[in-house]
């Protein structure tokens, strides 16, 4: 949420923005009544008018996962 719609507004959005496509419940009702993530994003994206396309958000290379929290064997 906040790569699209900036750090202060998306928690403003999360908390204050009221869905009627998800029962007339904010993002964070939605989600702790155990909506999942994607379709509380998807119904927050068609109400907002965030154009399809950016709906999977920013492309940014995979992370570098340090060796000692991956889970693989030492070299």
């Amino acid at each position: 949420m906040e790569d699209e719609f900036g750090e202060s507004y998306a928690h403003v959005l999360a908390g204050g923005h009221v869905l009627q496509e998800l029962g007339d419940r904010t993002v964070t009702r939605a989600l702790e009544d155990g909506l999942g993530p994607r379709e509380v994003w998807e119904a927050l994206c068609r109400d907002m008018g965030v154009p399809r396309e950016r709906w999977l958000g920013i492309d940014r290379p995979p992370m570098e996962v340090p060796r000692e929290i991956a889970n693989e064997p030492p070299e």
